[in-house]
C-alpha cells in the first residue's frame, strides 16, 4: 500500500494565549489535546507564560503537549518539524496562573505576548498570527494603552490604525467594518469617503485571496434603506455611493449602499462573497447569530495574517468545560490557509 500523502507544508504560526487568567489557554490545551492533527502540517508556537496552560493541563489530568524552545531564538522556530511548541518572552518566566481571575497580570502577558510577537513577525512576515482573547481593561492596567488586538497590531507593526480594517468570518457570512468600537454617536462623523474606499479596497483583496473574487462585495447603506434616495439621510448618497463607484472603477467588485436589513439574507443565499457594514452592531449581530462558535476574527491591511478567536476571555467560563474550541480551531485553519502556499496571490 502506498503511503499516505504528507500534508501541505505552510509557514509556522505564532499562537498567543492572550490573557493568562482567561479562557484561552484552557481552550489551547483542550483544542491540541484532543486534535494533535492540527500541528501536523506547519511548526506552532505558542507565546504566553507556561504556568498557565500547566494549570489546566493538571487539572483536567492531561499530558504537556508543547515543546518548550528559548526565547532568546524564536526564529529557530522555522527549522522545526511540523509540531506545537512554547516561546515564552522573558518578562512572563515564572508569572503565576490564577485562572478565571482577571488581574494585571493577565493582561501583561497579553501585552507582552503580542510585543514578542510583532518582533517576530517584522522579520518572518510570511509567518502567521492567531491571537487569544485578551481583556481590554487587563491590558491597559498593565500599562497598554489600546482598545484591542487590531489598534495594537496596527500600531505596533508601522501600518497605523487608519490602515487596517477589521473583518469577522464564519462558513457562510463575511463581514468587514468601516468602523471597529465606537460610540454609535460617532458613527456618521467616522464613516468617510477615505475609509469606506480602503475597508472596501481591503475586503476585496481578502476575497480574491480566499477565490471568491466572482462575486462582489455588498456594502451596507448607513441609514435605515440606505438613505432611500437621502430622505432617511445624506451620507449615503453623498459618502457611501461615491466611494463604491471610484471602487469599481479600479476594477474592485462591489455593489451599494444596500439596505442593511436585507444584505445578509442576500449574501446567505450566495449572491455576495463578503459584506462591508458601516458599524459594530450593523454587521455582526447577523454573523454571530449565525456562526457563534466558528466566528473568526481577522484583520485586513496588516504585514502578515493575523486571524483571531471571535469571542473574548470568558473569565466565568473558565475551569467550566463550557467554553468551545470551535472559534479557536477556524482560526487556525484559517490562518494557515492564507498563510500556504495554495492560498490565491492578493
Amino acid at each position: 500500500m502506498a503511503p499516505a500523502p504528507a500534508a501541505p507544508f505552510t509557514p509556522p504560526l505564532l499562537l498567543t494565549l492572550g490573557d493568562a487568567n482567561g479562557i484561552g489557554p484552557e481552550l489551547v490545551c483542550r483544542l491540541f489535546t484532543d486534535e494533535p492533527g492540527l500541528a501536523a502540517s506547519n511548526p506552532i508556537g505558542l507565546i504566553g507564560p507556561e504556568a498557565a496552560l500547566r494549570a489546566h493541563c493538571q487539572r483536567l489530568g492531561l499530558a504537556s503537549f508543547w515543546t518548550p524552545l528559548d526565547a532568546a531564538a524564536p526564529d529557530t522556530l522555522a527549522g522545526r518539524a511540523p509540531g506545537v511548541y512554547l516561546l515564552t518572552p522573558p518578562r512572563l518566566d515564572g508569572l503565576p496562573a490564577t485562572p478565571g481571575r482577571e488581574t494585571p497580570a493577565g493582561g501583561l502577558a497579553a501585552g507582552q505576548s503580542l510585543e514578542y510577537a510583532v518582533g517576530i513577525l517584522a522579520r518572518h512576515p510570511d509567518w502567521g498570527l492567531v491571537t487569544g482573547p485578551l481583556s481590554k481593561a487587563a491590558l491597559n492596567a498593565a500599562g497598554f494603552a489600546f482598545p484591542g488586538h487590531t489598534e495594537f497590531l496596527a500600531e505596533r507593526s508601522g501600518v497605523g490604525r487608519a490602515g487596517v480594517c477589521m473583518h469577522l468570518c464564519g462558513p457562510v457570512l463575511r463581514v468587514s467594518l468601516a468602523t471597529t468600537h465606537p460610540p454609535l454617536a460617532k458613527v456618521p462623523a467616522l464613516v468617510t469617503y477615505d475609509r469606506v474606499a480602503l475597508c472596501l479596497a481591503l475586503t476585496w483583496e481578502y476575497v480574491k485571496r480566499l477565490g471568491l473574487a466572482a462575486k462582489p462585495v455588498a456594502v451596507c447603506g448607513l441609514n435605515p434603506h440606505a438613505g432611500e434616495g437621502g430622505l432617511l439621510g445624506s451620507e449615503d448618497e453623498a459618502v457611501v455611493r461615491p466611494a463604491v463607484e471610484a471602487a469599481r472603477a479600479k476594477g474592485i467588485g462591489a455593489v451599494g449602499p444596500l439596505p442593511a436589513d436585507t444584505v445578509f439574507h442576500r449574501a446567505v443565499s450566495g449572491e455576495f462573497s463578503a459584506i462591508l457594514a458601516m458599524y459594530h452592531d450593523q454587521g455582526l449581530p447577523p454573523l454571530k447569530m449565525l456562526h457563534f462558535h466558528e466566528t473568526v476574527n481577522v484583520t485586513l491591511g496588516l504585514p502578515f495574517v493575523r486571524t483571531s478567536v471571535g469571542h473574548g476571555t470568558a473569565f466565568e467560563l473558565v475551569g467550566t468545560g463550557r467554553a468551545a474550541t470551535g472559534s479557536l480551531r477556524a482560526a487556525l485553519n484559517l490562518a494557515r490557509q492564507l498563510t500556504g502556499r495554495s492560498a490565491t496571490a492578493s
